[in-house]
């Protein structure tokens, strides 16, 4: 199992009362997937998706990424999952402006301490399967609204990462360019890239193999699991695997 989630719950203080954004959420998502998790602004999506990507932490609850319970590590720690086991792809693209496609898709490979001829070879390689190769010495302000997503898509899943997290990565485009990302992910997906994506639209959510729907923090509907996923109320809270992570900060 590459995510497994077993009642995670995430809490936020505003104006002096506790809304709860998360609320005991267990999910169990399969090497290979396309799932789109979709609802209303509010709905608590975006909070799951950074709970995913070890980008806020749970207030309780168990969270295992590819067999590794992650609620252990460090800050440090945190941050080398999510760099060497993550890709990221955003609704803006937040590519540095004054670098090239290149340099910017190299980013990861940099913080991960690889030499600069390598990470040349893998940084254009990632273009060149999104389709930008010809582009890769142009600046962010060179391409398009929808290459510079490409970008940012060659950049996520530059150093193979076991999950790409997608959070409204069409919100900002036309619909033909929309239609291009979508189709760029779903090609990923059958390569054997694992894709979990936000989306509000439902013609957005359409693409992907499974949908699941938040409301007030829970999932209410999950549409096309795949056939031998373990019930979700077979993931026990005391499996020796995970480890608690109530109160972690």
């Amino acid at each position: 199992m590459l995510v497994r989630t077993v009642g995670i719950t995430k809490r936020y203080t505003s104006g002096g009362s506790e809304v709860h954004a998360i609320t005991d959420v267990s999910l169990a998502i399969e090497q290979g997937e396309f799932v789109a998790i979709c609802g209303r602004s509010g709905s608590g999506k975006s909070t799951l998706m950074n709970l995913l990507g070890l980008l806020e932490h749970p207030d309780a609850g168990r969270y295992a990424l590819n067999g590794r319970e992650v609620a252990a590590l460090g800050e440090e720690g945190r941050a080398a999952v999510r760099n060497r086991q993550i890709g990221f792809v955003f609704q803006i693209p937040a590519l540095l402006p004054r670098a090239s496609a290149l340099e910017n898709v190299e980013l990861p490979l940099l913080y991960a301490g690889v030499v600069r001829r390598e990470r040349h070879r893998r940084a254009g390689a990632a273009l060149d399967r999104v389709g930008l190769a010809y582009r890769r010495h142009h600046w962010p302000g060179q391409l398009s609204g929808g290459e510079q997503q490409r970008v940012v898509i060659a950049r996520a899943i530059v150093n193979d990462p076991a999950l790409v997290l997608a959070d409204e990565p069409t919100g900002a485009l036309d619909s033909r360019t929309s239609a291009d990302i979508l189709a760029m992910f779903e090609e990923l997906n059958r390569d054997g890239r694992t894709i979990v994506m936000v989306t509000h639209a439902a013609e957005v959510a359409d693409r992907a193999r499974r949908r699941i729907t938040i409301h007030d923090g829970r999932i209410v509907e999950d549409h096309g699991t795949p056939r031998g996923r373990p019930s979700l109320d077979r993931l026990s809270l005391d499996r020796p695997s995970l480890v608690a992570v109530g109160g972690a900060r």
